[in-house]
């Protein structure tokens, strides 16, 4: 797996790279539902999803990372280098998506791994994320790769209550 930044060209997503995109985000209707995030989790379209990274990257903190295996694009992850609470020192994980027909793969958990090591790398000790209240899936998902929830509170976007963890990032030895 390769992951890669998401370079909008002049302020745009490219035709094909977002038709991509709005595949992977439609791929997984059940957790559209849960997110809450598109009006209608069973017909997303593309305006939206270049809508929504759009929002993502107006924030200069803000990282769209793409993942490909043998060049198809598996997953996406939204990376935060510092949350907008400044008491808050860790990275976050502000979505890590896999596409649906891809779950139990393993490209997950690679890539939670492949985010993991960046900040290790680049000298951060923890690294954060919320999971909504109504996603024991997740939930379950992040435990198991060993974030613990440390705080439970509503999401800054929304309101939606959810678990935040977090995750010791032990140095590279």
């Amino acid at each position: 797996m390769i992951i890669e930044p998401l370079l909008p060209v002049a302020g745009a997503l490219p035709g094909p790279l977002l038709a991509e995109l709005t595949a992977l985000y439609a791929s997984d209707p059940t957790f559209q539902q849960i997110s809450g995030d598109f009006p209608d989790p069973h017909d997303i379209r593309s305006e939206q999803v270049a809508a929504s990274l759009a929002e993502e990257l107006a924030n200069p903190d803000t990282e769209v990372l793409l993942a490909r295996t043998q060049g198809r694009l598996v997953g996406v992850v939204i990376i935060l280098a510092r949350h907008p609470d400044p008491a808050d020192p860790d990275p976050w994980i502000g979505l890590l998506m896999v596409d649906a027909r891809q779950h139990r793969s393993g490209y997950g958990r690679q890539l939670a791994g492949l985010v993991e090591e960046r900040f290790r790398a680049a000298g951060r000790d923890g690294i954060r994320l919320a999971v909504l209240d109504n996603n024991p899936k997740a939930l379950a998902f992040w435990t198991a790769l060993g974030y613990e929830a440390i705080d439970h509170r509503r999401d800054r976007q929304l309101g939606r209550p959810c678990a935040v963890l977090r995750k010791p990032l032990k140095p590279v030895e």
